[in-house]
């Protein structure tokens, strides 16, 4: 793990980012002390990870069985 000052945190933020993309972890200290952590973002299990794969998802979801909201607006039940 990659341990950073604020100051130089503040300032080189890009790269802190690049490294953390890689997988690195940094943390930030203020006067010697531990303030903040880097972490890369975990994927959940299961979790769309980007709007294409979350579209493929919406849009192929099993076919809905049961009337439309059209029929039961045309019933009075809705």
């Amino acid at each position: 793990m990659k341990t950073t000052t604020l100051a130089y945190a503040e300032s080189h933020l890009a790269s802190l980012v690049s490294a953390v993309e890689s997988g690195e972890e940094i943390l930030i200290t203020r006067q010697g002390r531990p303030i903040a952590r880097i972490v890369p973002e975990v994927e959940r299990a299961g979790s769309p990870s980007v709007w294409s794969d979350l579209h493929r998802w919406v849009t192929s979801g099993p076919p809905l069985s049961g009337p439309t909201v059209a029929e039961l607006r045309e019933q009075d039940l809705l």
